[in-house]
């Protein structure tokens, strides 16, 4: 085998080699490192091509997709709000739409989808209770409601960040979405009633 090929069969191997090993890293709680066990969330959702695609790459297909984000938003209103306010702003949890994350894992989609399903210190307990297709629009729901600069917006796509716009609510009428695009959303987007 010549030089040359060889260069190129180990240039190949240091390229694919990395891509490999995160592909394969597996989700890990937040605060103790423990693998997460992805079998405690409910049998449905698993099959979306976002939740393959997310399970293989760690990268969230729902991300400013304007279409699921009516689901997303009904499952943190449900959710979440409660602790981090309507508008992600924070109450007696932290605040989840500016630049500032408590866990800085939570920059990329696979840290927020691990501090979701398995839980994070203090009060704020596993939601591992939610489809994996639903924690992926509640992900991109938070995501949306980001108020920050693109720059710092790790999750997102250099397509994406070109076009960013920080959420702002006097733009988007108050945030209530109506049931006719609400259904159209879940059906659109794989939400399936838990049995």
């Amino acid at each position: 085998m010549n030089t040359f090929k060889k260069l190129l069969i180990a240039g190949v191997a240091c390229v694919a080699v990395p891509m490999v090993a995160v592909a394969l890293e597996p989700f890990r709680h937040t605060i103790t490192g423990e693998a997460l066990d992805l079998d405690t969330a409910p049998k449905e959702g698993r099959d979306t091509e976002a939740v393959k695609h997310f399970l293989e790459t760690g990268e969230n297909l729902y991300n400013e997709d304007e279409k699921c984000l009516p689901a997303g938003e009904e499952i943190f209103l449900v959710a979440c709000s409660g602790c981090h306010g309507h508008l992600a702003e924070g109450k007696v949890g932290p605040g989840l739409n500016d630049d500032y994350w408590t866990y800085t894992k939570n920059k990329t989609d696979k840290g927020i989808f691990e501090t979701i399903f398995g839980g994070g210190q203090g009060m704020m307990g596993p939601h591992n209770d939610l489809q994996l297709n639903e924690t992926l629009l509640l992900m991109a729901w938070i995501r949306h409601l980001y108020t920050g600069p693109a720059d710092t917006a790790e999750w997102l796509t250099p397509e994406q960040q070109s076009k960013f716009k920080p959420y702002k609510a006097a733009e988007h009428g108050g945030g209530s979405t109506d049931e006719k695009k609400l259904a159209e959303a879940k059906a659109q987007c794989g939400v399936v009633d838990s049995e």
